[in-house]
């Protein structure tokens, strides 16, 4: 299953997902040809139910997808639909088709079963008909799935990378359909769920990265040579490749530990890996490309603009760097070595 989801989502996206593309689509563009592209070949339910379209896939197999989707800069919601339907299906409400998103930053309370208050920053929020989101109740904590339609209003904003990051206010509005979020779940699911989704888009977007600045050296001449045969490109590059392989080890291994519960430790030493390398990446990428990597006919600052905004979302590398000291603390020396090698299929001991 993960082959033909490697080769479709590749397919899919080379054609269609082209740098020009990607620029329209940051003009506030929909990109509804490639969203329906997606949704016919069966990309946006591809973790759902089989009864309901989908693929039933667990993490593992979907890591291909979110890591192209950052590869080739897809500008449309496929990785917060994917991480959304996943927290349905948890809850009991099950995977809904449409365009589908989550928000983690929510002001929302609730009263006599209506909703009101703010979800901020919510990844196309204007563009999408559901929003899951995680809310306080009565008697503890609620999956709710709301329709951006029904909001009072929207506040439009744009991440550095032109990504559509909204505010929406609500005022008693009825949620189409709510669980209790179910025992095991922390109240913040989506963060470290959306936390192990950016790393897998930035590694794929390192990846990418890579392949651009690699080949420019290769091309770009100067005194009767490549720029790629002096030894201080070389060592930049090996560093790019050293930074992009880490982030691609570390988010499968967080994909690839979640299948049967999210491994929060995982996760947050893949956030901190992709974040961290991101940061090299970006200079590097620049930094070989000289002033064409600025320009905007150039492709390169449609991934760096996207590792910069990406490497501050659902949390930083210093919140997730915090959250595995805190949890290296609490293991004491006795407990270190087991922490870091449990069996994946226990949860990791970290609190959000």
């Amino acid at each position: 299953m993960r082959e033909l989801f490697e080769s479709t989502i590749e397919r899919l996206l080379s054609d269609i997902a082209t740098p020009e593309y990607v620029r329209a689509a940051e003009q506030n563009v929909w990109p509804a040809d490639l969203w329906r592209a997606l949704e016919e070949n069966g990309i946006t339910l591809a973790g759902a139910p089989e009864e309901v379209g989908g693929s039933e896939a667990s993490w593992a197999d979907l890591f291909v997808i979110v890591r192209a989707a950052g590869q080739h800069a897809a500008p449309v919601p496929l990785v917060e639909m994917l991480l959304g339907n996943w927290l349905l299906e948890q809850c009991g409400i099950g995977s809904r088709s449409g365009i589908l998103t989550v928000a983690t930053d929510s002001t929302l309370t609730c009263s006599a079963g209506a909703l009101s208050g703010e979800l901020r920053y919510v990844p196309w929020g204007r563009n999408a008909e559901l929003v899951v989101t995680v809310v306080t109740s009565d008697a503890g904590y609620d999956v709710v799935l709301l329709e951006p339609a029904a909001a009072e209003r929207i506040v439009e904003g744009v991440n550095v990378a032109g990504e559509p990051r909204d505010i929406l206010h609500f005022s008693a509005a009825l949620p189409l359909a709510s669980a209790p979020l179910p025992a095991g779940l922390s109240p913040s699911v989506l963060l470290a769920g959306g936390a192990m989704l950016r790393s897998a888009q930035i590694a794929g977007a390192l990846t990418a990265i890579m392949t651009l600045t690699s080949a420019y050296a290769g091309e770009r001449k100067q005194f009767g040579r490549p720029i790629s045969a002096f030894q201080a490109i070389q060592q930049q590059l090996a560093v790019l490749a050293e930074q992009a392989a880490a982030a691609n080890i570390a988010a499968e291994a967080a994909f690839a530990q979640s299948d049967t519960a999210l491994a929060t430790f995982s996760i947050a030493a893949a956030k901190v890996s992709a974040s961290d390398a991101a940061s090299q990446a970006t200079s590097i990428g620049h930094s070989v490309h000289g002033a064409i990597g600025f320009t905007q006919e150039y492709s390169l600052h449609l991934l760096t603009r996207r590792l910069w905004a990406w490497r501050s979302e659902f949390g930083s590398s210093t919140y997730w760097s915090k959250l595995l000291g805190e949890a290296v603390c609490n293991a004491g020396a006795e407990g270190f070595w087991p922490l870091i090698t449990q069996s994946h299929n226990e949860q990791r001991p970290i609190s959000e």
